[in-house]
């Protein structure tokens, strides 16, 4: 029997991200793992803080009856308690454990949010450019992903997403610090994108939901703060994981944060801990959930990221590629040199200089290469003489 249509859709487009890596194993088995200048994928290489490891070892002695057992699908009520206090101070709100969802990682959260809040034909709202797989979620929950461009240095354009809202419109999905371009959204903007949404609501009868995804929050450079969402706009929710914070993303935990001031508050959270139910999840993992609990202050060392940040812009400086300064999260969104805007050509120019990235294309943003930066230092100091070769190699029209 055939495969549903819109998974063999699916499949012939699937994950450019995923594609590199798969590629960049299959150059590594030909020429060693130390030629090959792998930056396709956002899989975080250093080890979680020494404070998680004890805390999994203490645990792991432990033999407290129940604990590998179920418990509520909105997870521990403890757990839940310790991170209303961890969001409330990040948010500028105040929460207590029922506005704090566990969830199976970000993705895992995303989809619980869109289950719950999205009726067929609703339309998401989506900046350019974005991580690829929020079309995928959107679409799990029978709702159209509709993208909108962005300023030229990539903040949120609020007269776009003016423009695009209308009575379908159910949420705005944000991230930041931003997946490709590491671009941090200021309060300013926030509170600007928050006032249309409500003027939006006012006129039509239906506020949107803004929707924040912050797995990288705690991945910030040169002091900028990630401003909060929560206290910018009522009608928002905020998920998040401890993939990139605390370099936990096969554990595959997070969790979502409800602003107290949202409508149908106590049906919105009812809403989310059914999803989390009967989309399979049940619950996120016992172990993990209480061991993030005592880890609400951890996190990985950012600044081993800011040198690699750094040692990777010399060497893009030296090629002449340019690109957006990141202020967050673990990658380079680069401009394809000259006048070209065919990333896929560029890609693949790349690869016989044992390159990888990953093109802009996918990410919504044709003529642009994501590179990350979550290798070893040594390994983005290697690969400078083959980026200068790469560089002058390509024709500077096309």
């Amino acid at each position: 029997m055939p495969i549903a249509q819109g998974v063999r859709d699916a499949l012939g487009s699937s994950s450019l991200i995923r594609k590199m890596f798969e590629e960049g194993a299959r150059l590594k088995k030909l020429h060693g793992a130390d030629k090959v200048f792998d930056f396709s994928l956002g899989n975080p290489d250093l080890d979680p803080p020494p404070a998680f490891h004890r805390v999994l070892l203490k645990m792991a002695k432990e033999d407290k009856r129940g604990s590998h057992g179920y418990m509520p699908n909105a997870g521990f009520p403890a757990v839940r308690e310790a991170l209303a206090r961890k969001a409330s101070a990040e948010q500028g709100v105040s929460l207590d454990g029922s506005h704090i969802i566990m969830s199976v990682g970000a993705a895992g959260g995303l989809n619980v949010v869109l289950k719950s809040l999205l009726n067929p034909g609703d339309e998401v709202l989506v900046s350019r450019p974005y991580f690829m797989e929020y079309k995928a979620y959107t679409a799990n929950h029978r709702g159209t992903l509709v993208e909108v461009d962005s300023l030229p240095d990539f903040n949120l354009d609020i007269d776009a997403i003016h423009a695009r809202l209308s009575e379908k419109t159910a949420a705005v999905l944000i991230n930041s610090p931003h997946n490709p371009t590491g671009r941090i959204y200021p309060p300013e903007t926030l509170a600007a994108l928050a006032e249309v949404l409500r003027n939006h609501g006012k006129t039509c009868g239906r506020y949107p939901w803004l929707v924040a995804d912050e797995p990288y929050r705690d991945i910030a450079y040169n002091g900028v703060q990630v401003p909060p969402v929560l206290s910018a706009y009522e009608e928002s929710l905020v998920v998040t994981s401890y993939s990139k914070s605390l370099s936990l993303p096969g554990e595959r935990i997070g969790y979502i944060a409800v602003s107290p001031a949202i409508r149908d508050k106590d049906e919105v959270l009812a809403a989310l801990i059914y999803a989390t139910r009967v989309l399979g999840f049940v619950n996120a993992p016992a172990l993990m959930q209480r061991i993030v609990a005592e880890l609400t202050a951890a996190r990985v060392d950012v600044a081993v990221y800011a040198r690699r940040r750094d040692a990777f812009k010399k060497a893009l400086d030296d090629a002449g590629i340019r690109y957006v300064e990141p202020e967050g999260a673990f990658y380079l969104f680069c401009k394809v040199p000259g006048n070209s805007a065919d990333d896929g050509a560029f890609v693949e120019h790349l690869k016989k200089h044992l390159i990888l990235g990953v093109g802009g294309s996918g990410f919504g943003a044709p003529g642009w290469v994501r590179f990350a930066y979550c290798v070893d230092e040594a390994l983005i100091r290697a690969s400078a003489e083959a980026f200068k070769q790469a560089a002058a190699e390509w024709p500077s029209s096309p």
